[in-house]
């Protein structure tokens, strides 16, 4: 034997338990006993081999240093100073029964373990919650809130089947990564919340509200956008381990969705039933989408027929045909696939310049606006084409297509930077700015603001909508709203005349004036006046033209004033007297955009 080896104790504690015997031989790195501190248990093993001259009690409290056992070594041992805490077989059978429970437990909120669940989306033709995740997010860049949620039922239902039909409480949260290599990687997370039909009908339980308000929590604290598919049922009744909430007023998401408008961009996805709760969510986003297959309403028909209006079924609430003429729905697509793609590009606006930049022609395509408008001024044209000619390819969004139709409002990209767009439509109403259309606007000049997202118009109006019916409805204060809208904006604004510039509508239209905008431009065509020509001609000189009795020399004194009219009107005309910036080739439209707005050039 050699000189003995006296192993001390590392840290403050309570021996537990003694593994090995005084007198016995002990290998390199066999245990000797377990010091418990801090409630974890440690090992001290033997640095070299001998016999034990010497070893402490168990339930002995130790101080660091004290010396707690004696080897006598042998004496062709050699001592080890860095001694390994080997790999317990039994802590490593344990870890692996943990995760092959993890595993089980995840695959209980998954498509694959709920089959029957999945098959009953696709029966009617719809996609589960987790493939509409999978549409907006790749896997591995997504992060998931209360996955392992269940409806808070436990009283009334065995939890085991809790797990599976109320998987995740009827809502997937989380954040991911939206548009990811398309815009600044900085910019491509994004707050997701999916409701899942599946689960009770996509009602609104106790855990479905907190995972909801905890999501949008982080939204508003790390600055997020949000992306919402908001199919469901409403309110749910049945959860039955909440004994505390009666009325269930108390909840706070609602508030807390609507506390982000003007803060974080909120965009929403309908399909299927979204009735009450998630109705609200629907209607109270940014930017609305819905698919064709969608009813829409703040209540369903049980709330209805509670309410003693008698029975309806659930197919005449709010379909989206209807729901798109009343302006709740902005966009409506096929499915819900396209509703993902279309929510995708949606955000693409709000995200800042895109990275991949689709080339126009600008040789040969530009050209076509020399020919946009008819030869009469009287006649009609698709002012959507003169849009997707000065835009880069395929960027063109229309939001609200079917409502206001006198207007029409959409984002589009500009050398690949997010514009907002704002343009006459003479195929309604001749372009005059009827009350929808006015609501439309004063909506999407404010939600331009507060994103910072810049605005162009191209406006052709006679003004805004007169007569007895328009004014029954409110015309002079809804209208009005416009200005109060316009007035706000502190974004860049570029306006371009295309044709009619007349009157309180063409104003509104332009910010409040034609100086409003940073500048305003007109092609060869434009034409201004404090109100229509004819109307002008008809009011202004109206004892002159009635002295007239002769019917034809009537009609060619009308004709000879209205041409001096529209002499006086004219784009070069108004220029002069520098009522706007500039007029300019049509065919240069695009590019002097892109020098108005100060935007990097390319073809």
């Amino acid at each position: 034997m050699s000189q003995p080896q006296i192993l001390h104790a590392p840290m403050l504690g309570t021996i537990s338990t003694v593994l090995v015997k005084q007198g016995a031989h002990v290998n390199v790195n066999q245990p000797l006993l377990i010091i418990e501190s801090m409630k974890m248990q440690h090992t001290l093993y033997a640095q070299c081999a001998g016999e034990i001259s010497d070893i402490c009690c168990a339930q002995q409290e130790c101080q660091i240093g004290d010396a707690l056992v004696t080897i006598a070594v042998d004496i062709n041992s050699k001592v080890a100073s860095n001694i390994a805490e080997p790999q317990s077989t039994a802590t490593s059978s344990a870890q692996a029964m943990l995760s092959q429970h993890l595993a089980e437990r995840k695959s209980q909120t998954l498509d694959a373990g709920r089959e029957q669940a999945a098959e009953l989306r696709h029966a009617k033709g719809f996609r589960t919650a987790r493939e509409n995740l999978a549409a907006l997010c790749d896997e591995q860049y997504f992060i998931e809130y209360g996955q392992f949620a269940v409806a808070a039922q436990r009283l009334s239902r065995p939890y085991e089947e809790l797990k599976s039909t109320t998987a995740a409480d009827g809502v997937i949260t989380g954040i991911g990564k939206i548009n990811l290599g398309l815009v600044e990687q900085s910019k491509t997370s994004c707050a997701l919340i999916i409701n899942d039909y599946s689960v009770l009908a996509g009602t609104q339980g106790y855990f479905h509200h907190m995972k909801i308000d905890r999501i949008l929590a982080l939204s508003h604290a790390q600055h997020l956008p949000v992306i919402m598919f908001t199919e469901g049922g409403g309110g749910r009744p049945g959860d039955t381990d909440i004994t505390t909430v009666n009325s269930g007023l108390q909840c706070q998401s609602f508030a807390n969705w609507a506390k982000l408008s003007g803060v974080v961009p909120r965009i929403a996805v309908a399909n299927g039933y979204c009735f009450a709760g998630n109705a609200a969510l629907f209607g109270a986003a940014d930017i609305t989408i819905a698919t064709k297959q969608s009813w829409i309403g703040m209540a369903g028909p049980a709330m209805i027929e509670g309410g003693g209006l008698g029975k309806v079924a659930a197919k005449d609430i709010g379909p989206s045909e209807v729901q798109a003429k009343n302006g709740v729905i902005d966009i409506l697509v096929d499915d819900e696939l396209m509703a993902a793609q279309v929510a995708q590009k949606c955000l693409s606006y709000f995200q800042g310049p895109i990275q991949q930049k689709k080339v126009k022609d600008a040789g040969g395509v530009q050209q076509n606006l020399r020919h946009a408008l008819p030869e009469d001024r009287r006649f009609v044209y698709d002012v959507k084409t003169i849009i997707n000619t000065i835009a880069d390819a395929d960027s063109f969004t229309e939001i609200k297509a079917q409502f206001g139709g006198a207007v029409i409002t959409g984002f589009l990209h500009l050398a690949g930077n997010p514009v907002g767009i704002i343009a006459s439509n003479c195929k309604v109403l001749g372009g005059a700015i009827d009350i929808e259309a006015g609501e439309k606007l004063s909506q999407f000049m404010l939600l331009c603001q507060q994103f910072t997202i810049p605005l162009l118009v191209l406006c052709d109006t006679p003004g805004f909508m007169v007569g007895p019916e328009h004014e029954s409805r409110g015309a002079v204060r809804r209208l009005s709203q416009v200005f109060t809208a316009a007035a706000k904006l502190t974004v860049p604004l570029v306006a371009v005349v295309l044709r009619k510039c007349y009157g309180l509508g063409a104003q509104a239209l332009l910010g409040g004036s034609t100086s409003k905008p940073s500048y305003t431009f007109a092609w060869p065509t434009g034409e201004f006046g404090a109100m229509g020509l004819e109307g002008a001609v008809k009011l202004g000189y109206k004892k002159r033209l009635e002295a007239e009795t002769d019917p034809v020399a009537r009609q060619a004194l009308f004709a000879s004033l209205l041409a001096e009219h529209y002499a006086k009107g004219q784009a070069q005309e108004v220029a002069s007297v520098l009522e706007i910036d500039a007029v300019i080739d049509p065919a240069d439209t695009r590019q002097t955009l892109l020098l108005a707005f100060n935007f990097t050039l390319f073809a």
